[in-house]
C-alpha cells in the first residue's frame, strides 16, 4: 500500500516539490489529530469501546469524510491484540512520535506569517503526549466540576461528525494558504487545484473532498481561502452549531480537543468583523512607537500618538 505522494518524487531544483510535500505532511498531522480527538470524544464522552468506534468510523467513511485516514482508523480500532485479547489501541502507549515534517511546516508558516493553527496544535499535541515527566507529575490534578455526559448518543455522534468535517476543512484551508504564500514568496507559480488532483492519488491525505478543492480553485484561481468557496462555506455553516456543541461538551467533560477548538477559533477569527488587534497595535505604538493605520484613512498611511507628550497624533 502506498504511503507516499507522487509530488514528493518530483524532480524540482527550486524546492517547490519538497515544500508542497512538507505542507502535505503538516495537513496529515492535523487530520490525524482531529481523528484522534473524535475517537477520544466517543470513547470518553459516550463510553464507546474501540470496536464500537470502529463501526462509527467505517460508517463515516461512506459519506463526506470518505478518506484513507478514516478508513485505516476503523481498521486500527478493530485490531485485537493476540497477547491480551484487548483492542490493540488500548495497549499501545499513548505517546505519538514525529519525524519533523510537522515542525518544519510550522516553522515555515511562521516565517511566511501564515496562521496554520490546526497544524501547530497537532504538532504540540504530539509533543505533549511525549512529555512523560510533566504528565506523570500532573496526573490526578483537580479537574473542577465536570458536566454530564451526552444523553443522546446519536445526536452527539452526528455533532462530532459535523465538527470533524468542519475542522478538517479548516486544516486544508490553512495548508493551501500556506502553499499559496510560499508560491508567492519564492516565485513558484503553483496551482493549488493541480495539487489537489495529485493528492487524490497515492497520498496519505487522499480524500473524497479533494475533488471539491480542485473544483473550488478551478472556479476561482484567486480564492483567498477554501472556507469562502460556496461548497465549503455551506458545509461549515451547516455544521457550526454541532461544532460549538462539541467544543462546549468537551470542555465541560475535561476532554482535550486542541484541534477542534483551535479550528473553531480560527473560523471565528476570520468571520469576526473587528478583532482585538487594534488594541495590540495601540500597545505597540505606546511602548515602541511602532505606528498604526486608521480605518478612516487610506491603507499604508501610518500614524503615531505622542504618548509621552501631549498625546496628539502625527503622521509618519
Amino acid at each position: 500500500m502506498s504511503t507516499g505522494c507522487s509530488v514528493a518524487r518530483t524532480s524540482d531544483p527550486t524546492g517547490s516539490g519538497h515544500f508542497v510535500k512538507m505542507v502535505h505532511n503538516g495537513i496529515e498531522y492535523s487530520d490525524m489529530q482531529l481523528i484522534g480527538e473524535a475517537y477520544q470524544l466517543l470513547r470518553d464522552g459516550l463510553g464507546y469501546s474501540a470496536p464500537q468506534i470502529a463501526d462509527v468510523f467505517a460508517e463515516w467513511n461512506h459519506g463526506d469524510l470518505d478518506s484513507y485516514l478514516i478508513e485505516i482508523t476503523a481498521e486500527v480500532l478493530r485490531q485485537i491484540d493476540p497477547k491480551t485479547g484487548k483492542p490493540l489501541v488500548d495497549v499501545i502507549r499513548d505517546e505519538a512520535e514525529q519525524k519533523g515534517t510537522g515542525r518544519w511546516t510550522v516553522k515555515s508558516a511562521l516565517d511566511l506569517g501564515v496562521p496554520i493553527t490546526g497544524i501547530a496544535e497537532a504538532v504540540f499535541a504530539r509533543a505533549l503526549s511525549g512529555s512523560v515527566d510533566q504528565r506523570a507529575a500532573t496526573t490526578g490534578l483537580a479537574s473542577g466540576e465536570l458536566g454530564e455526559k451526552p444523553s443522546d448518543a446519536d445526536k452527539f455522534l452526528e455533532d462530532v461528525r459535523q465538527a470533524l468535517y468542519a475542522s478538517k476543512i479548516v486544516a486544508y484551508a490553512q495548508g493551501f494558504n500556506h502553499i499559496q504564500a510560499g508560491s508567492v514568496e519564492y516565485g513558484w507559480n503553483l496551482t493549488p487545484g493541480d495539487l489537489a488532483t495529485i493528492w487524490r492519488g497515492g497520498c496519505i491525505i487522499r480524500a473524497k473532498f479533494l475533488n471539491r478543492i480542485k473544483q473550488a480553485f478551478d472556479d476561482d484561481p484567486t480564492l483567498a481561502t477554501l472556507i469562502a468557496a460556496p461548497y465549503f462555506r455551506t458545509a461549515v455553516e451547516a455544521g457550526i452549531d454541532s461544532w460549538r456543541r462539541v467544543v462546549k461538551t468537551a470542555t465541560q467533560l475535561g476532554i482535550p480537543i486542541p484541534g477542534f477548538s483551535s479550528a473553531l477559533s480560527y473560523f471565528d477569527g476570520l468571520r469576526t468583523e473587528r478583532l482585538p488587534a487594534a488594541l495590540t497595535q495601540g500597545q505597540r505604538d505606546f511602548f515602541g512607537a511602532h505606528t498604526y493605520e486608521r480605518i478612516d484613512d487610506e491603507r499604508g498611511k501610518k500614524f503615531h500618538t505622542l504618548w509621552s507628550g501631549d498625546r496628539s497624533e502625527v503622521h509618519t
